[in-house]
């Protein structure tokens, strides 16, 4: 019992620095969570976390959320995915409480405008650093760069919900998936 509310208690711990010290959303976590909970606890390995990347892009909520509820389930349960979601959402939730009363009044000032440029400009960095990172472990063959290219270009060019581009790729994943075996059977 003492072990399992140990584990709990580190699943909630390394989840709520990841969140209080992130700022950008799931994307700019994702070398965060990567570090902490594959690298370091081996909680997952880095291929999972891919996996566990890809299925939260296409499920509800923020990606951060997911990883953590499916990191803690994975670790201790129900109450381990407990553990990891209020770990990951605490530290935001409280911030926004606090910075929503503040903001107002402070924006104005050049230096908190200036603070948040620089805030934006390391979300990017860490924003592509997930996009290399899972670059890295991600199948490297023609359809995959195929099904990549379309995306960005649909994504980017026209008003197209991501949901859509997210389950056209899972049907072309598919069928690709179901001809290549019927190939490998002839």
């Amino acid at each position: 019992m003492k072990k399992k509310l140990m584990l709990l208690w580190q699943l909630f711990l390394t989840f709520f620095r990841i969140g209080a010290f992130t700022f950008g959303g799931g994307y700019a976590m994702i070398p965060l969570i990567e570090r902490e909970v594959a690298e370091k606890k081996k909680w997952i390995t880095g291929e999972e976390l891919l996996e566990v990347v890809a299925v939260a892009e296409s499920t509800p909520g923020p990606i951060a959320v997911n990883a953590a509820t499916y990191v803690g389930y994975r670790t201790a349960g129900f109450a381990g995915a407990v553990a990891g979601t209020l770990g990951i959402i605490l530290p935001s939730f409280a911030i926004i409480l606090a910075l929503s009363a503040l903001l107002r009044r402070f924006y104005t000032f050049r230096a908190v405008r200036y603070a948040f440029m620089g805030i934006r400009a390391g979300v990017l960095a860490l924003i592509i650093r997930a996009l290399v990172s899972m670059y890295r472990k991600a199948p490297k063959n023609v359809f995959s760069y195929v099904i990549m290219a379309l995306a960005f270009i649909v994504t980017a060019a026209l008003p197209v919900d991501p949901v859509y581009v997210i389950i056209g790729c899972a049907v072309f994943g598919l069928v690709h998936s179901y001809v290549a075996g019927r190939r490998e059977k002839e």
